[in-house]
């Protein structure tokens, strides 16, 4: 309570809390704007609830991909474009590697090389869903279906991605928390209310008029669900707050100071790839698919595909009658998760480059010596802390799949629990309370300046 006190009494904060909620306000209003000369079919709304590559690509447009709105990209190409620059700004493109070594004037050449390449992405991928989608009857065009009717297409999405990028940009700059994630986060919290509804009328106004045995069991249920959400959303927080603190000392006299030494670690975050490995392993196990369908409607509708697909389980006879079911996709789909966790993982955390920072400027982690004795101890922990982190993120994104195939929610799939927008949500919620605590300390430092001088 004292802290939403001290929130509203500084000016600064409240200022940046109407800004964003007046820029999320204006993307939620572009959302519902479906792009014009196009009818977009009943069933679209109903696949986002699904989990397959469309609900993704939905989940990182904040919700507008649902109604094919003039936001349909979201941000998904300005972070698509993020991640392989920072890929080949590691040692693999010599110009962008020595850009990220050259402080604020490279960190502004690499942003711009950013948003040139999200321009192609976002032209590209623009294309792909629109055929993707047509193809699959979720939207029908009003033209012929030429080529300047697929253009003028592509030229609104585009410009509603990057549109949705500036707007990203100004609630970084003027609001809080980084921009980009605040659009998913909002896109993602809105289909929380709707669950609990849905859950609600299932269960509960459902049951009414069944009996009261039928009300008792639809009541606990609905309990058990809100309960098992609560569980789920706490041991998220879990795992994101979680981290291993190596202690590191420094050379001179700051290190001979017991506290200082004491407070001095380097933290490693248990899940430090965040949902980038979700991300990408549902991006690639979707491709078949997508490019099947950008082929033609036939080839979308093979049987082989169904391999790619997390939420089909085939079928296998066995002996005596018996049979047993394997979800294909589902296995390849956690195998992508973490591989692309580790690999993630080693690129926010580099162990050789760590060392060297270290010998450079005096620091020593007690008990290990520095240079490669160190960058060894640094990937050891690393590799550890990374695994315990790539299983719980690969229990979380699994559980809403696991849940659907066993058939626990009577086929209704809206109500499924946890995945990405749980990781998104808990994410971008601490990032927003660390940003204000970080507001008030600087506010409570200059009262105590201003009182001193």
């Amino acid at each position: 309570m004292k802290k939403f006190v001290s929130i509203f009494k500084n000016k600064e904060i409240v200022n940046r809390i109407f800004f964003t909620i007046i820029i999320l306000f204006v993307v939620r209003i572009g959302a519902a704007v479906t792009v014009p000369g196009v009818t977009v079919s009943s069933d679209l709304a109903n696949i986002m609830n699904s989990g397959n590559s469309l609900a993704i690509m939905n989940l990182m447009g904040g919700g507008a991909l649902s109604n094919f709105s003039i936001f349909a990209l979201g941000v998904s190409p300005y972070i698509t474009a993020q991640i392989i620059i920072s890929l080949l700004s590691k040692n693999v493109l010599p110009a962008l590697t020595e850009l990220s070594k050259q402080g604020e004037y490279g960190r502004k050449k690499t942003e711009m090389a950013t948003r040139y390449l999200t321009l192609l992405l976002g032209a590209v991928q623009a294309y792909g869903i629109i055929r993707t989608m047509e193809n699959s009857d979720y939207i029908t065009l009003s033209g012929n279906g030429d080529f300047w009717n697929y253009a003028y297409l592509v030229t609104v999405l585009l410009a509603g991605a990057m549109l949705t990028m500036w707007l990203g940009d100004q609630i970084t700059d003027k609001g809080l928390g980084n921009g980009i994630s605040m659009i998913i986060f909002a896109g993602c919290i809105q289909s929380l209310p709707s669950q609990l509804t849905g859950a609600w009328g299932k269960w509960i106004v459902g049951n009414a008029s069944h009996g009261s045995s039928d009300m008792i069991r639809g009541g606990f249920q609905f309990a058990l669900y809100v309960l098992a959400m609560v569980f789920i959303i706490g041991f998220v927080v879990f795992i994101e707050l979680s981290r291993r603190k190596i202690p590191v000392q420094h050379a001179g006299k700051g290190g001979q100071n017991p506290s200082m030494a004491k407070a001095s670690f380097l933290p490693i975050k248990l899940n430090s790839a965040g949902v980038i490995p979700v991300i990408f392993a549902s991006a690639l196990l979707a491709a078949p698919s997508v490019i099947a369908s950008f082929v033609s409607s036939d080839a979308a509708g093979a049987r082989w595909l169904d391999i790619f697909n997390y939420n089909v389980a085939f079928r296998y006879e066995g002996f005596n009658g018996t049979h047993w079911y394997m979800p294909w996709g589902l296995l390849i789909y956690l195998v992508l998760v973490v591989a692309f966790t580790f690999f993630y993982a080693s690129m926010q955390i580099d162990p050789e480059q760590l060392a060297d920072n270290f010998q450079k400027n005096g620091s020593y982690i007690p008990g290990i010596r520095p240079g490669k004795e160190t960058e060894r101890y640094v990937a050891k922990v690393l590799n550890r802390v990374t695994c315990l982190g790539a299983l719980a993120l690969a229990f979380i994104a699994a559980l809403p799949i696991v849940l659907t195939l066993a058939d626990a929610f009577d086929g209704d799939t809206s109500l499924a629990i946890g995945g990405t927008g749980l990781i998104i949500i808990v994410g971008v919620a601490i990032e927003v309370s660390n940003q204000i605590d970080g507001l008030l300390a600087g506010k409570s430092f200059e009262e105590v300046k201003g009182a001193r001088s």
